[in-house]
């Protein structure tokens, strides 16, 4: 009789925990294909959103422009509207001497709302929503899954970044980075 309710106790404990893993593992799934779908809009709209911000823009000479991306952290698709919770990382790149220069950039987590474009099916950003400064850490526990703050956590790296304003600049890839 013990041996029965011990088996019973060890065949509860491994239902959860097959449980709790199923949940974990679909908590940090994103949808690749909506991915592939949204992000152009997203971050179409962060470059231009970014531009006019810059250091680096009230210098002519340096010839500076904006690069940016997301990461999806969480997504979620009904009926043609798109709901991404994303992490952003925009930076103003020129080029002097053979230098990249580093002028101003910023790393934001962000909602963003999208929906079908009937002109062109493509999707569209129709809101964003980013934390208030003076309470983001309560924000982000209410916008984002434990999952998808704990990858804000770790943060972007700007290296995709760095090497689209080496090519655009015309720099080859080993160039220095210098602040502006």
């Amino acid at each position: 009789m013990t041996s029965v309710r011990i088996w019973g106790t060890g065949a509860g404990a491994v239902v959860v925990l097959v449980a709790a893993g199923v949940w974990a593992r679909g908590s940090s799934a994103v949808d690749a294909g909506m991915w592939a779908e949204v992000r152009p809009a997203i971050e179409a709209r962060l470059v231009t959103q970014s531009a006019g911000t810059g250091a680096g823009e009230s210098e002519p000479a340096l010839r500076s422009r904006w690069f940016c991306r997301a990461e999806a952290l969480d997504l979620e698709a009904s009926g043609g509207r798109v709901r991404a919770g994303i992490n952003t990382l925009c930076e103003e790149y020129g080029e002097r001497a053979g230098a990249l220069v580093l002028c101003s950039g910023a790393e934001i987590p962000e909602v963003v709302r999208l929906e079908r474009d009937p002109a062109d099916g493509g999707y569209r950003v129709v809101s964003e929503e980013q934390a208030p400064e003076d309470d983001s850490a309560e924000w982000l526990e209410h916008h984002f899954s434990h999952h998808a703050a704990a990858r804000l956590e770790q943060g972007m790296t700007s290296t995709a970044l760095r090497a689209a304003a080496r090519t655009h600049f015309g720099l080859p890839a080993g160039a220095p980075v210098r602040d502006c």
